[in-house]
């Protein structure tokens, strides 16, 4: 018998601690989502202005002129209507093939500052959260140096010392002031999730740092991270247009909804149309994004269900 007994705990496999029940949690969060109109309004609607960003000529061609730079002069400034749905600007160009082609930049800087922003978020705010010690204090004070900066005071700084002014460069400039916020919710949460039961036994069974934290600790914290990193897309989105708007932004020959409201502030009463069609697209993106963040929000909040 002791025989065994022996011979069967030699045989039996090392047991990982039990997973934290997340799975079920994670079924209701779904639950919840689905039965929300709101929530697939707004994801139908990024759903096609991401369609939109990826097949622009497609979208273009459907009214009008597919090429934003095919421009003539004896139409400035036409209305819209006939061949020009949204009308023309000031040097004769479909001001709706323009919609349509600078949703992929004023999509791209937003999803790239935000997604760029997330990943140094996540690095540093665990780091300073599941460590602690030395190295949540050095981290805590670099996100404090950051924080002292306005936001966009800051870009301005940044923007004016740089030479090309592409998507990735407002973007990654955006980013360099977007990530201290998340790092500290990213922080905050892994500090509330390493105590749990779960990454304790997972410490007690001798697994890697690296393993608890991918395996246990970021799963289980990166909710409410990602909630307000889906509402940031929809700021810098904004904050995009309003640099662009000054001349900090992105230049000419992008094309972008921010360059095409800087184009168009000076002729407002005279042709609207080319202030009001960027100004909508624009509106309409960032409230799908907020409220989409709103919702994720509170649906990830345990006492919001």
């Amino acid at each position: 018998m002791s025989e065994l007994v022996a011979a069967t705990e030699t045989a039996a496999p090392t047991a990982e601690p039990a997973e934290p029940v997340e799975h079920g949690a994670h079924r209701s969060v779904w639950r919840t989502l689905r039965r929300r109109p709101l929530f697939w309004i707004c994801s139908s609607v990024l759903g096609v202005l991401g369609l939109i960003a990826l097949f622009p000529s497609f979208f273009a061609g459907w009214f009008g002129q597919p090429d934003p730079r095919a421009c003539q002069l004896t139409d400035s400034a036409l209305r819209p209507g006939g061949e020009h749905v949204f009308g023309t600007d000031l040097q004769g160009c479909d001001v709706y093939a323009n919609v349509i082609f600078g949703t992929r930049n004023s999509l791209s800087v937003g999803l790239l500052c935000t997604g760029v922003a997330l990943a140094v978020s996540l690095v540093l705010g665990t780091l300073a959260g599941y460590r602690g010690g030395w190295a949540d204090r050095l981290i805590s004070r670099l996100t404090d140096v950051f924080l002292g900066f306005p936001f966009l005071l800051g870009a301005v700084v940044v923007l004016t010392s740089v030479g090309s002014r592409s998507t990735v460069t407002v973007a990654l400039v955006l980013a360099l002031f977007s990530w201290p916020t998340m790092a500290r919710l990213v922080r905050s949460s892994v500090r509330s999730v390493r105590g749990a039961d779960y990454v304790d036994a997972a410490r007690a069974m001798g697994l890697s740092d690296a393993r608890i934290i991918t395996r246990y600790v970021l799963p289980n914290s990166i909710g409410p991270v990602l909630a307000v990193a889906t509402i940031s897309v929809g700021a810098v989105i904004v904050s995009e247009s309003t640099l662009t708007f000054l001349g900090l932004g992105l230049r000419a020959p992008s094309i972008s909804w921010g360059l095409q409201l800087s184009s168009a502030q000076a002729y407002f009463q005279t042709a609207p149309h080319m202030l009001i069609f960027p100004s909508l697209f624009l509106t309409v993106t960032v409230l799908a994004m907020i409220t989409l963040g709103d919702i994720l929000r509170d649906t990830l909040d345990p006492k919001g269900r």
